[in-house]
């Protein structure tokens, strides 16, 4: 990663925009859902995220959190994904949980990308493929899951 790094400022210096475009600008979508997902055996998009402008050269971190994964009808793995715009869009990062047995939930599970993106009206989606089983979600107004875009400065 080639970050260009602020420096240290000394009283009577004057801060320049080149110097606050540095700086990261935090949180540029974050989208939240309690509404529980039953009884899915396919890949499925989970939670959509908010639109955001993405500015070219800058790096993004996207992180997709799921509180309570859980399978209904075996045990095997549960690939956690982000993906542009849709189900079908490009696949960024994606991670394996391991579901150990039906009827049973695993811990939270979530998957982080980190990179750069073109310019212009950016969506991700975060989503799940379940494979051989049946699996579901559970949340509730105090277990989220939550997908979140932050913009951690220049390329």
């Amino acid at each position: 990663m080639a970050i260009s790094p602020n420096t240290d400022f000394t009283s009577g210096q004057i801060l320049t925009a080149t110097q606050m475009n540095q700086f990261p600008r935090g949180i540029v979508a974050l989208t939240t859902s309690s509404t529980p997902t039953a009884n899915f055996t396919s890949e499925i998009v989970t939670i959509t995220g908010s639109s955001f402008t993405a500015v070219a050269n800058r790096y993004y971190r996207v992180t997709y959190f799921e509180p309570v994964p859980s399978s209904v009808t075996a045990s095997g793995n549960l690939v956690v994904r982000i993906r542009l715009t849709n189900i079908s869009g490009a696949i960024k990062e994606e991670a394996y949980t391991n579901l150990p047995q039906a009827g049973v939930s695993t811990i939270m599970t979530h998957v982080v990308w980190v990179g750069t993106l073109t310019a212009g009206t950016t969506n991700f989606v975060g989503t799940m493929a379940s494979g051989t089983l049946t699996a579901a979600t559970d949340r509730t107004a105090s277990r989220l899951a939550i997908l979140m875009v932050e913009d951690l400065g220049p390329a």
